[in-house]
């Protein structure tokens, strides 16, 4: 998967436990006969649940009975024991409501950050975003440490290369110095390499790539850029 700021919780054989936000790509390889489930956190709201700065598991894990206690380990348990996706997800609801915590407004000023992000492709730099937010940069920075685990300067790059994953898989012949200035980018080789830093390809090789994934008959529309 894509780099993203996200926490992700996971059950599944050899990766059970709570993922911070990565700066690489990040794999898991899963042999023979095995099941498991991921529970994506709303970026911004794990700081309760983990019980300490979110930056503290940036790129890395923590393990679940680290997070949850003992029934951390009974819902890894549970799930491994499930027979139906439904038991799954009933072992990690239990679990995530055992702990029921409430957001702290900080936690939710940092979600709201994150959304501003994710919503308006124009913010491409932390003094917008801070703007944005009524916050000084200083200040964001603090809460983007504490409550997301990763700078606003990152979240922001991550925010918009997968806008331009998103773009490079719409368009069929794509303008790459276009969509560099469009993302912020100064020059078109920094894109370049900070896509290749984060999807593992550069993106004329993502481009590629994701037309070759195409459906049979999906071509990308040449004037709205869907596939039809």
């Amino acid at each position: 998967m894509l780099p993203n700021v996200a926490v992700h919780v996971t059950f599944f054989p050899g990766a059970n436990g709570g993922y911070g936000p990565g700066h690489t790509l990040f794999t898991h390889r899963l042999e023979g006969r095995a099941h498991g489930l991921g529970v994506r956190f709303r970026p911004g709201c794990f700081r309760p649940f983990l019980g300490a700065p979110v930056r503290s598991i940036a790129d890395r894990s923590a393990a679940l009975e680290d997070v949850f206690g003992r029934c951390g380990t009974e819902a890894a348990e549970s799930v491994r024991n499930a027979s139906s996706d439904a038991a799954m997800i009933a072992a990690a609801d239990k679990l995530l409501i055992a702990k029921r915590v409430t957001l702290p407004p900080a936690a939710r000023a940092a979600a709201a950050a994150v959304e501003t992000i994710a919503g308006d492709p124009e913010i491409t730099r932390v003094d917008h975003l801070a703007a944005s937010e009524g916050l000084s940069a200083r200040a964001l920075q603090r809460l983007f440490a504490e409550h997301v685990g990763c700078t606003p300067k990152w979240a922001i790059r991550i925010y918009r290369l997968n806008d331009a994953a998103r773009r490079l898989t719409d368009e069929e012949s794509p303008d790459y110095a276009d969509l560099a200035a469009r993302l912020g980018y100064s020059d078109q080789p920094h894109f370049t390499r900070d896509f290749r830093a984060v999807t593992g390809r550069s993106p004329a090789e993502f481009a590629t790539a994701a037309r070759a994934a195409a459906p049979t008959g999906q071509k990308p529309d040449k004037q709205n850029g869907r596939r039809k």
